[in-house]
């Protein structure tokens, strides 16, 4: 058991489609039982199957503008007709518990944190290892997903605007081999959790034992 107790941190994953930040991120949530999934506010409808406060916080467009003009947002934007955005409370609760939030967002995302929560973030850029492996994972993906070819080609003129932006980020992972990458996040997050700012109480602590010498 930790004699300090550990204020959480706010964990960013961000990539171009495809470059494999999810799959990063539920590895992460899977092996990290101090660790949880943002939830975002949604104006959209709730599908079939979601639940409330699990899948999504669900809410009317004027409770979600109302949230945004009262501060209660740490980032939001709009896609397509939605609005999304991370509630502030919530994750300001996880993070005073020890608990570490991790984010599957956009580069507009994590820069609209850098502002508002610069001291908690961590943020990682997911890079893939070519352009030719990008469009292979996209196209292997669309099995699934059933996306067309123009779909895809969206996709791919979208990822070199992403790709610009990561410069902007802490720490870049070049996601060859998922398993390794998944291994390079887990000790981005290890070592940023012994960071001595996050460390609460520390001062007091160092007090104590010197007083004891």
């Amino acid at each position: 058991m930790s004699i300090l107790k550990r204020r959480g941190l706010m964990y960013v994953m961000s990539s171009p489609s495809g470059a494999g930040k999810t799959t990063i991120t539920r590895a992460l949530l899977k092996n990290n039982a101090d660790a949880d999934i943002s939830i975002s506010t949604t104006t959209r409808p709730r599908r079939a199957g979601e639940v409330h406060g699990q899948d999504y916080f669900f809410v009317e467009p004027d409770e979600f503008r109302a949230m945004v003009e009262n501060e209660e947002m740490l980032e939001h934007a709009k896609v397509f007709d939605h609005y999304y955005g991370t509630p502030k409370a919530a994750v300001e609760k996880a993070l005073s518990q020890g608990r570490d939030i991790l984010f599957d967002i956009d580069w507009q995302g994590a820069q609209q944190l850098k502002e508002m929560a610069r001291e908690d973030l961590v943020t990682v850029f997911v890079l893939p290892p070519s352009r030719q492996e990008l469009e292979k994972r996209l196209r292997n993906r669309s099995r699934d997903t059933r996306e067309t070819d123009e779909q895809i080609r969206g996709r791919m003129e979208k990822a070199a605007d992403e790709i610009s932006h990561y410069a902007e980020y802490d720490y870049v992972i070049v996601n060859n081999d998922i398993d390794e990458a998944i291994a390079k996040a887990q000790t981005i997050l290890d070592g940023e959790r012994l960071r001595k700012r996050r460390l609460q109480g520390l001062s007091d602590f160092v007090r104590g034992l010197m007083a004891g010498l």
